[in-house]
């Protein structure tokens, strides 16, 4: 059974949309390293239909020459979960159908190595509240945004969860793990 691994880059006021704003702290190479062990184990993506298509024209074209990532990102089985997508162009990609709880479940249990999920906010919220997240990665960026897409928002149901891990980059960089409190 797979474990479903979540990772966001995330604002202090918990804004995870369109997460250009990052740019301007750089990318610390350790957070590279941290990632990239979050994709190690994993033999699926499972995407949103936005994320979805943010990152196929902006992966499906490089090579492990432009990015270590790429590799992964393409040759990687991929899971995008629309109710409007019909068909999906990038590699190794297959539209599973809109949000059904049941149907990430049964995902959960035939990918062998873990689930890894980037960005898909609507997406995360759902499972979130229906307990599919295995590991929470939060990538907590120095800096407040006021407006935007909320991975928690106001009125949503309360959970506790279990920090796992958490590291510092030297970009100011918070990466925090989490895990369901059980």
């Amino acid at each position: 059974m797979g474990a479903i691994k979540v990772h966001e880059f995330i604002s202090l006021d918990g804004v995870i949309e369109n997460p250009s704003w990052t740019a301007e702290f750089g990318f610390d190479p350790k957070m590279g390293e941290t990632i990239g062990a979050l994709t190690g184990d994993s033999s699926a993506i499972l995407l949103g239909r936005t994320t979805y298509e943010m990152f196929y024209p902006a992966w499906s074209t490089r090579t492990a020459d432009d990015d270590p990532g790429a590799p992964f990102f393409n040759d990687t089985k991929k899971y995008v979960v629309s109710s409007t997508l019909t068909s999906a162009e990038w590699s190794n990609s297959s539209i599973v159908g809109p949000y059904d709880a049941d149907t990430i479940r049964r995902l959960k249990e035939d990918v062998a190595g873990s689930i890894y999920v980037s960005g898909s906010g609507t997406l995360v919220r759902a499972m979130l509240d229906d307990g599919l997240v295995d590991e929470l990665h939060l990538f907590m960026y120095p800096v407040t945004l006021g407006t935007g897409l909320r991975l928690f928002p106001e009125g949503s149901a309360g959970f506790t969860l279990a920090l796992t891990e958490s590291q510092t980059y030297d970009n100011g960089v918070v990466h925090l793990a989490y895990a369901p409190a059980r």
